[in-house]
């Protein structure tokens, strides 16, 4: 979250992915760093104990949201 708020500050466009249990807690730390409507996209959780097919299967669901959230222009990408 705080590398991605970094970027932000640079004018370079980011996305936060992490998976589902964090909603909360992104929201909570983004609006703390300054940015509540930090681009984010969440997958499923858990995450740990995946398969690599499982971890690319993620990976391709939510590749076009994250593309969205960084192209929009807009700092929300859920």
């Amino acid at each position: 979250m705080h590398d991605i708020s970094d970027l932000e500050i640079r004018g370079i466009p980011g996305v936060f992915i992490a998976s589902s249990e964090f909603v909360d807690a992104a929201d909570a730390q983004s609006s703390s760093l300054g940015y509540p409507n930090m681009a984010r996209v969440f997958v499923p959780h858990p995450i740990q104990d995946r398969t690599d097919d499982e971890m690319r299967e993620y990976a391709d669901r939510a590749i076009d949201a994250i593309l969205a959230a960084i192209t929009s222009g807009d700092e929300a990408g859920d």
